[in-house]
C-alpha cells in the first residue's frame, strides 16, 4: 500500500518574485565557502583514513594498498558530504530580480536539440514555451530554434510534429544531413549561421523545460554581469512514471537544493555546465570552441562525449565567469524511468568522463575546472576501487574490524540526505508535513541502498569496457551480443561474491551481505522499481 502525496506539477511561471536591489552588480561570492568545503573535506578524509589505519591489526602490502584505496574513495565521498553541509551553513547568494516591466536590451536564442527522440513531446513543450514567452513580454527578445541531428528515416515524423510551430512562425527548424561533431557540432553549425545575430543562447535538450520568467531572470542577471559567460540553472525532475523515477525525484527533492546551494557557493565563478538549461553568452562560447578532438580511436579518443564540462572549463580558461544559479524553480528535466535506460545513459557519461583524464592537465585551466573533471572521473572509477577494497577485506588479505569501515562510509553517504532533510524540516510547518518528509527520506534511503550495489556493478563493467577499448557509440543501438534477463548478471555477480567469501573468509559474510544480497535479489528489485506506482514524495 502506498501513500499518495499531491505533487507539484511543473509550472513555467513558478518563480517567486524577489524585490530588486539597488542598481549595480550582484554580490560576488566570497572565498569563505571554498575554504570551508576544503577544510571539511580534508578533515573527513583524514578521519576516515586514520580510523581505518587504527583498526588494521596487521600491516602488509595489501593493508597499505587498502588504505590508499580507502583514502582516495573517501575523499570523493567527503567532498559530496562537505558540499551538502556548505549548502546548509552558507545562505544562497542574494540575486537581484528584474522589476515588473523590465525588458532586455539583448537578444536570446533558445536552442532545442533533437537527435531521433519522439518529437511530439518537444513540440508540445515549445508551443507552451512560445505562449509563455508572449505572456512574459519576452517574445520580442527571443527566437526559438530546433536544431535536429535526426536520421532521415525519422525525419518525416519530426517535421510533421513540428509543422504547426513552423507554420505559425514560432520556431526556426533546421535539420543537418551531415551530423559532424554530434551535439557540439550541431551547436557550432548554428553559431556559424545565426550566432552573430544574438547575445545569448539558451540550450535545451528534448526532455528539458524552462519557464519564461525564469529565462527573463537569467537574462537580467547576465546583462548585469558582463563578465559572466555561462549561467547554469538548477533543475527539478518532471513527474515520473515508475518507482525508479519516483526514487530519483525524491532524491533530488531531498538533497538537490542543499547540494546545489553548497556547490554554487564554493565553486563561485568557476562553476560547471551540464549540457542544457543554461544561458550562455555567445561571445564566451565562441572563445571556447572548437573543442579538441582526442587523438586515437574511441573510446578514449575521438570526439569528447561529455563535452559540457570541457566547454565550461575552456570558457573559464578564456577568462569568463561560469556560475551556478541553484534555484530549481521553473527549470526541469525528465529522468530515465527504467534501470536499463539509466545504465545506457550512464555508460555514455562514463566514457565521456574517463576521456577527461586526457584533458585534465591542459595548460591554463582553472584549478576548480580540473577538480570538476577529477570528480567526474572519480564518479565512475570509485566503483572498481570500492569493489577492490571490499574484496581485500572480505578475502582476509587485510585484517581489521570491518564493521567500522561500513559505519564510516555510511556516515559520509548519509550526510547529504541528513542535510537535505534538515533543510526541509526547517522550512516545513506542521507535524504531518514533517512526518511525510521523514518517511520520504527513509524510503529513499532504503531503496537507494538496495540499488547502490547494482549501480556499482554496472560502473565496474562500464569502466572495464572503456579500458578494454569498447566504444559505446552515441545514442546508437546496444552493442551487447547476448541479452540476459533483467538482473541476471547482477544476481550471478552477487552469488559469486558470496561463494568466494564463504570459501576464503566465512566470518566476513555478515558484513558482505548488505552488498551481495541486493545483487542476488536484483531481478526482483528491478521488477519492483520499474513498475508504475505513486509513492510518498518529499515536498519541495
Amino acid at each position: 500500500m502506498t501513500l499518495h502525496v499531491p505533487e507539484h506539477r511543473f509550472d513555467p511561471s513558478a518563480v517567486r518574485p524577489v524585490a530588486a536591489r539597488r542598481p549595480g552588480a550582484d554580490a560576488r561570492p566570497t572565498r569563505a565557502p571554498l575554504l570551508f568545503v576544503a577544510a571539511l573535506t580534508f578533515t573527513l578524509t583524514a578521519l576516515v583514513a586514520a580510523g581505518f589505519a587504527a583498526v588494521v591489526t596487521a600491516w602488509t602490502f595489501w593493508s597499505v594498498l587498502a588504505l590508499a584505496l580507502v583514502t582516495l574513495t573517501s575523499a570523493a565521498l567527503s567532498l559530496g558530504a562537505a558540499t551538502a553541509v556548505t549548502g546548509l551553513v552558507f545562505p544562497a547568494r542574494e540575486i537581484a530580480r528584474p522589476r515588473p516591466g523590465w525588458q532586455p536590451r539583448s537578444r536570446t536564442a533558445i536552442l532545442l536539440t533533437l537527435c531521433g527522440e519522439d518529437p511530439r513531446g518537444p513540440a508540445r513543450t515549445l508551443m507552451d514555451l512560445s505562449r509563455d514567452l508572449e505572456r512574459a513580454g519576452m517574445a520580442a527578445h527571443t527566437d526559438i530554434f530546433v536544431l535536429s541531428d535526426t536520421r532521415p528515416d525519422k525525419a518525416e515524423a519530426e517535421e510533421t510534429a513540428l509543422a504547426p510551430l513552423i507554420g505559425m512562425g514560432r520556431i526556426t527548424y533546421r535539420r543537418r544531413v551531415d551530423n559532424t561533431g554530434r551535439k557540439p557540432g550541431n551547436i557550432g553549425d548554428w553559431l556559424d549561421r545565426w550566432g552573430s545575430e544574438f547575445d545569448y543562447m539558451l540550450v535545451l535538450d528534448s526532455d528539458s523545460r524552462m519557464g519564461a520568467e525564469r529565462i527573463r531572470g537569467m537574462v537580467h542577471r547576465m546583462e548585469r554581469s558582463p563578465a559572466t559567460g555561462l549561467l547554469q540553472a538548477g533543475m527539478r525532475l518532471l513527474p515520473p512514471e515508475t518507482r525508479f523515477g519516483h526514487l530519483q525525484r525524491n532524491a533530488q527533492r531531498l538533497m538537490g537544493p542543499t547540494f546545489l546551494t553548497g556547490f554554487s557557493a564554493w565553486t563561485g565563478d568557476a562553476g560547471n555546465y551540464w549540457g542544457h538549461n543554461a544561458l550562455i553568452r555567445v561571445r564566451a562560447f565562441r572563445d571556447a570552441v572548437p573543442l579538441p578532438r582526442l587523438s586515437g580511436p574511441a573510446p578514449l579518443g575521438g570526439d569528447v562525449l561529455s563535452h559540457d564540462f570541457v566547454e565550461a572549463a575552456w570558457m573559464r580558461r578564456a577568462g569568463w565567469r561560469i556560475e551556478i544559479d541553484a534555484d530549481t524553480r521553473a527549470s526541469a528535466e525528465d529522468g530515465p524511468q527504467t534501470l536499463s535506460e539509466y545504465h545506457k545513459r550512464d555508460r555514455r557519461w562514463c566514457q565521456g568522463n574517463l576521456q577527461h583524464a586526457r584533458l585534465i592537465a591542459t595548460p591554463g585551466l582553472h584549478p576548480i575546472s580540473r577538480l570538476h573533471m577529477a570528480v567526474g572521473i572519480m564518479g565512475y572509477v570509485a566503483a572498481p576501487l570500492w569493489l577492490a577494497t571490499l574484496l581485500l577485506l572480505a578475502s582476509g588479505a587485510v585484517t581489521m574490524q570491518a564493521g567500522w569501515m561500513l559505519l564510516a562510509v555510511a556516515t559520509l553517504l548519509l550526510t547529504p540526505k541528513i542535510c537535505g532533510i534538515a533543510r526541509l524540516m526547517r522550512q516545513t510547518r506542521g507535524l504531518h508535513a514533517r512526518a511525510i518528509v521523514l518517511r520520504a527520506g527513509l524510503i529513499e534511503t532504503v531503496l537507494s541502498s538496495l540499488l547502490a550495489p547494482i549501480v556499482m556493478v554496472h560502473h565496474v563493467v562500464s569502466v572495464g569496457e572503456v579500458l578494454l577499448g569498447r566504444d559505446c557509440g552515441w545514442k546508437g543501438p546496444s552493442r551487447h551480443g547476448m541479452t540476459l534477463p533483467a538482473g541476471a548478471f547482477e544476481a550471478a555477480a552477487g552469488a559469486a561474491i558470496l561463494a568466494a567469501v564463504a570459501v576464503m573468509n566465512p566470518a566476513a559474510l555478515v558484513w558482505v551481505l548488505p552488498v551481495a544480497l541486493p545483487l542476488v535479489l536484483a531481478p526482483a528489485i528491478i521488477r519492483f522499481m520499474e513498475s508504475p506506482c505513486r509513492c510518498i514524495v518529499a515536498p519541495s
